[in-house]
């Protein structure tokens, strides 16, 4: 009999939960949302719960949803098709200059990062002009999402253009990494950014009016859903697309233009930047053959990891970053987890830990070291050499990374 690495928790009244949590915490909160999830009836064999599993927002964090007729749009999120970027560079680590302020201040520069003026007109983290390459992605992204807006003009009210290869704050980042041979790799994580998050929030609200108005009443008003044959269905596939679509684009613009900005740094020999890339969603909704059905399948803070699909498993700013090769997996759906997960609320790590603490923990890295990171500090998260451990069965890891330049919004 083979080596199972999973539990399998029972829930009544509906399917089970299959948990990759063995050797990492797994909290109460979190199994609650996952059992109310577990209970719904279009839940397609069972529910998936990754080893970064936590509480989260609408749905929880590391988890992945199969169903059939249906779609959870706060399974999905607001941050639609968040997820990471990683490209392995001709540069080594003796290419690098001795202080990597200066590195660290021409992607500063490059890609505009942060949040102000509560994300409007002046915002520090969008464009005042996009530069041609951005103008360029958007007029082509724009032709779809005229049309969605025609059909919902909330929608229309957000930052798309000016955000379009934008970091954006929270835990998105950019980083400078070196991998076990000494290889130079780039590596950022966002996503849809503000129009994503009109889009989440807009059709979340959407399918909880549908279920008051036919009377549904849920464990959970997050888990309002829309049902597959109706016109509000087919418009959220439509606009959930176009985000997923946008994120991508978001992210191969951003390092398309760090690149173009390290390439001018003083002393850094010219260098390939294309020895390997991977570019993957982890926070989506795509069709799916699962179990002898074609299903909607959520991956809520999880990366898809089919056999031999790359992928791209982070840590926290203290800590080391993997790329994967997905072995395929059917119980899990072909997914692994996104990250560490945190271990901690940001208001409890912002109460628990100083900048003193914080400075510790990132010591040798080049990065931001002030309150306004501290709920980003290594110790909010979750050990990734736990997390890599309770998933031996869903990926291999092909290289480790550290990073030496973290960029924080």
């Amino acid at each position: 009999m083979t080596e199972r690495f999973h539990d399998v928790i029972d829930v009544p009244g509906g399917v089970p939960i299959r948990a990759w949590t063995r050797g990492v915490a797994f909290e109460p909160e979190a199994r609650r949302q996952l059992v109310n999830i577990a209970q719904l009836p279009f839940i397609h064999k069972w529910v998936a719960a990754m080893p970064d599993v936590h509480l989260g927002k609408g749905a929880t964090v590391g988890s992945v949803v199969p169903t059939n007729g249906a779609i959870i749009p706060a399974a999905v999120g607001v941050d639609i098709g968040c997820g990471m970027m990683a490209v392995r560079t001709s540069l080594t680590a003796s290419d690098l200059p001795d202080s990597l302020k200066e590195l660290r201040a021409a992607i500063e520069k490059a890609v505009p990062h942060g949040r102000t003026e509560d994300g409007r007109r002046h915002d520090k983290g969008a464009w005042k002009t996009p530069p041609e390459n951005v103008a360029k992605e958007w007029a082509a992204l724009a032709v779809r999402f005229d049309e969605i807006a025609k059909k919902h003009p909330a929608v229309s009210r957000a930052n798309h253009e000016t955000h379009l290869g934008t970091l954006g704050t929270g835990n998105h980042f950019i980083e400078v990494c070196l991998d076990e041979s000494g290889s130079v790799w780039f590596v950022l994580h966002s996503g849809s950014r503000g129009v994503g998050n009109r889009i989440g929030t807009y059709f979340i609200n959407v399918a909880r009016e549908e279920m008051r108005r036919h009377f549904i009443n849920l464990p959970d008003l997050d888990l309002a859903y829309l049902p597959e044959g109706t016109k509000h269905f087919d418009d959220y596939v439509e606009a959930v697309g176009w985000a997923q679509d946008y994120a991508r684009t978001n992210r191969h613009l951003m390092m398309e233009n760090l690149l173009a900005a390290v390439r001018q740094v003083p002393g850094l020999p010219a260098f390939a930047a294309d020895l390997t890339v991977v570019n993957c969603h982890h926070n989506y909704v795509e069709r799916e053959h699962h179990y002898g059905k074609n299903v909607w399948l959520t991956r809520k803070g999880a990366v898809r990891a089919r056999a031999g699909e790359l992928g791209i498993i982070p840590g926290s700013m203290g800590a080391r970053t993997y790329i994967v090769s997905g072995k395929g997996n059917p119980e899990s759906f072909h997914s692994c987890s996104h990250g560490a997960g945190r271990s901690m609320s940001r208001t409890e790590a912002k109460r628990r830990f100083t900048v003193g603490d914080h400075e510790k923990a990132t010591l040798g890295i080049e990065c931001r070291k002030d309150a306004g990171v501290i709920d980003e500090t290594p110790m909010a998260y979750k050990s990734i050499d736990a997390v890599m451990e309770a998933q031996k069965d869903l990926v291999e890891i092909l290289h480790t990374l550290r990073q030496v330049v973290c960029v924080k919004g």
